[in-house]
């Protein structure tokens, strides 16, 4: 059925058993982007140690692929320097996932936007000190 309506394997994986789902409470970073033309909202959470994202979370309210790309972009970035992170791109995440129909490639671009959002709110506390 994922065939049918151009979904990959990897996508249905990450919509149906998404990873990382969640909230951190008083987190090192938070990031929230929307898309106002289909309605999706991400959020993202992560918790930093010495320059590297020790824990990421997500909360999203959006379609399969909103989902499935919010699991994606937390997988990609957990562990990861946040130099490393804030290098994954939607098109990184879209590849990660085998492809996302073209209607759906705005939902990656999401993911990867709120996981900048939260380094940058991480890194915007670090110069207040």
């Amino acid at each position: 059925m994922a065939d049918q309506i151009g979904y990959s394997q990897k996508v249905m994986e990450h919509f149906m058993n998404p990873h990382n789902v969640g909230v951190i409470e008083n987190p090192d970073g938070y990031g929230k982007v929307g898309n106002p033309v289909c309605g999706d909202i991400m959020e993202i959470f992560i918790r930093v140690r010495d320059d590297v994202i020790e824990d990421i979370r997500f909360r999203t309210f959006g379609c399969g692929s909103a989902i499935a790309t919010s699991s994606m972009v937390t997988d990609m970035a957990k562990g990861k320097t946040l130099e490393e992170a804030m290098k994954i791109t939607r098109d990184d995440v879209a590849t990660e996932l085998d492809g996302l129909p073209p209607r759906k490639m705005h939902c990656s671009n999401l993911a990867a936007d709120a996981l900048h959002a939260a380094i940058e709110d991480y890194r915007g506390k670090q110069k207040q000190g």
